[in-house]
C-alpha cells in the first residue's frame, strides 16, 4: 500500500508538473519580467496542501484528479499571489519567503505587484479551461473562489490583520480574522474539489466546515512557529509577529495554551472528516499539518 508520505509526494509532483506547464519560463517578450516574477514565486516550493485538498476532495466525492487539476492550480495561484502581496513593504514588509528573497526584493515592487495581479487573473483563466467540467460547474467554481478570495474572505482577513497591528484585540476578532485570512481560501480549496467531483450539497457544506476548523489549527500553528520555529527551516525570520505588535493565540493564551487550541481545532476538523467516505488520507494530512515544523 502507498503510505501517506508517498501519496503526498505523488500529489506534489503532479501539481508541480502542472504548475510548471501553466506558467512556463518566458524570456522573449517585452513582458517577460512579470512572467518570470510569477514563476519565481509560484515555483518556490511550499507545502502545496491547498491544491492537494482540492484533488483529494474531488476524489472522495466521486471525481477524478485530472478533471480537478485546473481548479487545484487556480487555488495555488491565488495563494501565491497573496504571499507576494503580503510581503510587500506596504503590507508585512518581509524580505524573505521560503528561504529566498521575496518577489519584490528580486524583481522590484512594481513587477511583484503586477505578478500577483497576473496570478490572480490566471487562476480564473485556469477554471475557464477546465474542459472536463460542465459549464455550470465552472460557473459555480468561479463564483465561489472569487467570494472566498475577495473582500468577504481572504482579502477581508488581511484588512483586519493590518488594522489590528499595534493594538490589543480579543479572541473573537482573532478568530474572525483567521477564518477569513486563512480559512476562506481553504474553504475554496475543499469546496472546489467537491464541485469537481460532483458531490452533493451536504458534502459541500461539510467540506467548508472542515476547512474552517483546519484553517484555525493551521494559523495557530503558524503563531507557535513564529515563536519556536527554526528560521533556517521556516525560510523566513521568526519573531515577526512580536516585532509588528500583532495579537496572536500565543500572546492571548501563552505557548501551551496555543498548542491546546491548535489540538482542539485539529480534533474538530477530524470529527467532520469521519462523515466522508475514504477519509484516511485527509486524516493523516490534518495530523501532519498540526505537527509540521514549517
Amino acid at each position: 500500500m502507498t503510505t501517506f508520505k508517498e501519496r503526498l509526494r505523488q500529489y506534489g509532483d503532479l501539481i508541480n508538473c502542472a504548475l510548471d506547464a501553466a506558467v512556463p519560463e518566458e524570456n522573449k517578450t517585452k513582458q517577460s519580467a512579470v512572467y518570470n516574477a510569477m514563476r519565481y514565486s509560484l515555483m518556490a516550493g511550499g507545502k502545496r496542501f491547498r491544491p492537494v485538498l482540492t484533488l483529494e476532495f474531488c476524489k472522495i466525492s466521486g471525481g477524478n484528479v485530472e478533471g480537478a487539476m485546473p481548479l487545484a492550480l487556480a487555488v495555488e495561484m491565488i495563494h501565491s499571489y497573496s504571499l507576494i502581496h503580503d510581503d510587500l513593504p506596504c503590507m508585512d514588509n518581509d524580505d524573505y519567503r521560503r528561504g529566498k528573497p521575496s518577489c519584490h526584493r528580486q524583481f522590484g515592487e512594481a513587477n511583484a505587484l503586477l505578478a500577483g495581479d497576473a496570478l490572480l487573473t490566471t487562476a480564473f483563466q485556469m477554471i475557464g479551461r477546465a474542459d472536463e467540467l460542465s459549464a455550470g460547474a465552472r460557473l459555480k467554481a468561479v463564483a465561489y473562489l472569487a467570494e472566498r478570495a475577495g473582500a468577504a474572505g481572504m482579502v477581508g482577513g488581511q484588512v483586519i490583520d493590518l488594522s489590528s497591528e499595534g493594538k490589543p484585540i480579543g479572541k473573537e476578532t482573532l478568530v474572525e480574522m483567521y477564518a477569513l485570512k486563512t480559512g476562506a481560501l481553504l474553504q475554496a480549496a475543499c469546496g472546489l474539489g467537491v464541485l469537481a467531483g460532483g458531490g452533493n450539497d451536504t458534502m459541500f457544506e461539510l467540506a467548508g466546515q472542515y476547512a474552517l476548523a483546519l484553517g484555525m489549527a493551521f494559523q495557530i500553528v503558524d503563531d507557535i512557529l513564529d515563536v519556536t520555529g527554526d528560521e533556517a527551516v521556516l525560510g523566513k525570520p521568526v519573531g515577526s509577529d512580536a516585532e509588528s505588535q500583532k495579537t496572536t493565540f500565543v500572546t492571548l493564551f501563552g505557548l501551551d495554551g496555543a498548542k491546546e487550541q491548535a489540538a482542539y481545532y485539529t480534533e474538530e476538523s477530524k470529527k467532520i472528516l469521519t462523515k466522508f467516505p475514504d477519509h484516511e488520507f485527509l486524516m493523516d494530512l490534518t495530523k501532519y499539518l498540526l505537527e509540521r515544523d514549517r
